[in-house]
């Protein structure tokens, strides 16, 4: 083989060449929203973090609106209709600024839009869908309860007919966008199973409480749902959601965006590492030129790239229709779980400058310890893989 035709050397970027298989259109997607993230969500996010809040949720949320990715995958009712992969090229790009600006959009389109667009009745859809597409409504998703996490089944919130009315009485606890939601799905047991309702903020007895003092996810509003007696017309009740699988096949969407979110956390880590290698100096070398960094730098690069390999080859079934939810389950799993081993090393790599906000790496180490706990922990989703491989549930 002559030098003409040897293959270029790999891409400390993309070191598999993971992107080179994306459609041209998936490519516009990446790029429009990766533009959008470095101009107007990393250069903030820092001081979004410091403060433990994101100071204007309304006026990101018609930006995210007008970029098009609240409910990007849903058909209809002014969302783009977009393939499984495009969608998780979008989360992959926010994620790389933040995992709280990711689970905004996650919470937004694969939960309460997906919600109303699976369960909602016409009326709903129309009420509801095209406002949060736009960015000109806000909602939230109340399953999560301050004793109920891993076990939603195992709920206290109730809803009991009272005439052609429902009343509802529980607790949510951990809801993303809770406080300053228009809407709120909250699921909550009946005598006819695990129901979905639409509560609208302002609802007499409906109060939403920001969670403060958090460590992690902090460029996020997060909160406490307190249903007091809340009484309900028949019609807030999504009328075609049946039991706990319900909102189960939400979180599901969700999830699917987390095994591209972490990816995209695992890259901004490894590039800032690479990246500070290169320029500190030690020793009178860059540190990168030492072979305990090259080593650390090495492993990065190896989970950052079977991250993506993994999110994309999930992508491409979930658009054939073959990804079954355990699909989802490896993909959380193997993904967030790189991901926290690559924020680590990267903090590692940056020494004490690691520690603060002028670098990514510990924003995103922190931000990760929720990504691992939140819509199913890693041990949920290590029995889930489990039961799939034996056929035996380990759960009960």
């Amino acid at each position: 083989m002559t030098d003409q035709h040897k293959a270029p050397a790999p891409d400390p970027a993309d070191f598999l060449a993971v992107d080179r298989s994306l459609t041209s259109e998936e490519r516009d997607i990446r790029d429009a929203v990766r533009a959008f993230a470095d101009a107007e969500l990393a250069p903030n996010v820092a001081e979004w973090f410091e403060a433990g809040t994101i100071p204007d949720p309304r006026g990101l949320a018609k930006r995210f609106g007008e970029l098009g990715v609240f409910g990007m995958h849903l058909q209809g009712y002014g969302c783009a209709g977009a393939g499984a992969v495009s969608y998780g090229l979008a989360c992959r790009e926010l994620e790389a600024v933040d995992s709280g600006l990711r689970s905004f959009v996650s919470v937004q389109g694969s939960l309460a839009m997906t919600a109303i667009h699976k369960f909602g009745s016409e009326e709903q859809k129309q009420e509801w869908l095209p406002r949060m597409a736009a960015g000109e409504a806000i909602g939230c998703f109340g399953l999560t309860e301050p004793d109920s996490g891993s076990d939603p089944g195992s709920m206290r919130t109730r809803a009991r007919r009272d005439g052609t009315d429902w009343v509802l009485d529980g607790t949510k606890m951990w809801i993303t966008n809770g406080s300053v939601a228009d809407v709120a799905v909250v699921w909550a047991a009946t005598d006819e199973g695990i129901r979905g309702f639409l509560v609208p903020a302002g609802t007499p007895g409906f109060t939403a409480n920001t969670v403060h003092h958090k460590l992690s996810l902090r460029a996020s509003i997060t909160s406490e749902l307190v249903l007091d007696g809340v009484r309900l017309p028949a019609e807030a009740l999504l009328p075609g959601s049946k039991g706990l699988g319900s909102p189960l096949s939400c979180l599901n969407e969700a999830r699917f965006g987390i095994v591209w979110g972490a990816a995209g956390a695992a890259r901004a880590c490894y590039a800032a590492a690479l990246d500070y290698a290169g320029t500190r100096e030690q020793f009178g070398r860059p540190i990168g030129a030492f072979q305990l960094t090259q080593r650390k730098l090495a492993d990065m690069v190896v989970d950052v790239n079977q991250a993506g390999l993994t999110a994309l080859q999930i992508g491409r079934l979930k658009d054939d229709g073959a990804c079954h939810h355990n699909h989802v389950s490896f993909g959380k799993f193997a993904n967030v779980a790189a991901a926290q081993r690559v924020a680590r090393t990267a903090r590692s790599v940056h020494g004490a400058n690691g520690i603060t906000l002028e670098y990514p790496v510990i924003r995103h180490m922190v931000n990760l310890e929720t990504v691992a706990t939140y819509e199913g922990t890693e041990e949920i989703h290590a029995l889930s893989i489990g039961q799939a491989v034996t056929g035996v549930s380990a759960f009960r």
